[in-house]
């Protein structure tokens, strides 16, 4: 199979796809996810192909996320069921590459968000090049953290996928091998003699071991005492109350704390209540049961408003000044957030 979009080759014991719009910071497509799903599925069937290696074009990004305008544009049409149907095809995407059973190898050099995430980090091995930058800020768009954010955000250790969730900071290497995004750090440099390393017999962990290097320590680490204790709590509002009274102590962590808390406040605050409510239920969850919640969130999402102004105001008109509905974090009400979460009857989201 090959798609201008997206392209597959077999290299002696790899399949090896190659994301393919470098010009739109390789954003995955509904056409892309489908046909990723089928190939990787034959490669599954396959005895000649030993592992699956995944790697993207252009050196900006491996890949930015979903194709958020193309999506947004069906929805503002009244398309929802087309919509949706983006959703019922990539999360039991990200379900069988979790559950791949041959090695799936992510060669990440550059920027890693949303739909990105998705194709990567639920694989059996997750390379970080020079340009490795990972991210989850759907919360500034309107939107919520999916892709099996549910599952893997809580799995971080301590409060990082709070963190992570809330603030929509990027990790860079050290910090992404720290928290597990990451299991390998590979020179950029490598990468074409790792991928001929990975299209031979020898064992992809050994491959890869040979190549790796020390990731090092990264900033949001070393801050990780302060992420466990300031971002624990229970609800968006006590977690923003922690770190303003971590500000107003002048403490070590008070500048930081600062503008953590100014991170958070620029977000959807009806997204803030959906990511920790999604994290702090995940933790207890197994997979399959968070997959299906992100897709009863995202049906009611594409319903919503904060998701299409969100894309308004940071992609497409780019005045970062979306007009929320609530607007304050304090109007945003438990019922609004279980709605999210509510059972969708005979059409919940099928998994491999």
């Amino acid at each position: 199979m090959s798609d201008s979009d997206i392209l597959f080759e077999r290299r002696g014991a790899a399949g090896i796809v190659t994301l393919n719009r470098p010009q739109a910071l390789n954003a995955v497509t509904h056409a892309m996810v489908c046909a990723l799903r089928v190939q990787i599925d034959a490669w599954a069937d396959d005895s000649a192909v030993t592992r699956v290696v995944i790697q993207a074009a252009g050196a900006r990004a491996f890949s930015a996320g979903g194709d958020i305008r193309a999506l947004t544009d069906l929805g503002r049409a009244g398309k929802h069921d087309e919509m949706l149907q983006f959703w019922r095809d990539e999360y039991p995407l990200n379900a069988a590459i979790k559950r791949y059973r041959k090695p799936y190898v992510a060669l990440i050099d550059g920027i890693v968000m949303g739909g990105g995430v998705g194709v990567s980090i639920h694989g059996s091995h997750r390379v970080a090049g020079d340009r490795f930058q990972f991210a989850m800020p759907e919360v500034g768009i309107g939107f919520f953290p999916d892709v099996g954010a549910t599952w893997f955000l809580p799995r971080m250790p301590g409060e990082l996928g709070t963190y992570c969730a809330l603030t929509g900071e990027r990790f860079g290497i050290a910090d992404s091998v720290a928290s597990g995004v990451a299991t390998h750090r590979i020179p950029s440099a490598r990468f074409p003699a790792l991928l001929d390393g990975l299209t031979g017999t020898v064992s992809v962990d050994a491959v890869l071991s040979a190549f790796n290097e020390p990731a090092g320590e990264g900033p949001i680490a070393e801050r990780r005492a302060a992420i466990d204790r300031l971002f624990a709590g229970g609800t968006v509002e006590d977690i923003l109350a922690t770190l303003d009274r971590e500000a107003a102590v002048g403490s070590a962590d008070a500048e930081w704390a600062q503008k953590a808390a100014a991170a958070v406040r620029t977000k959807s605050p009806l997204s803030l209540k959906l990511a920790l409510a999604q994290l702090r239920r995940g933790e207890v969850w197994d997979f399959e049961t968070c997959m299906r919640a992100e897709f009863r969130i995202v049906s009611r999402i594409i319903h919503g408003h904060d998701f299409y102004e969100g894309v308004r105001a940071v992609i497409v008109d780019k005045d970062n000044r979306p007009h929320c509905q609530p607007a304050t974090i304090a109007e945003v009400s438990s019922a609004q957030v279980e709605h999210h979460f509510a059972p969708r009857g005979g059409d919940e989201l099928g998994l491999p």
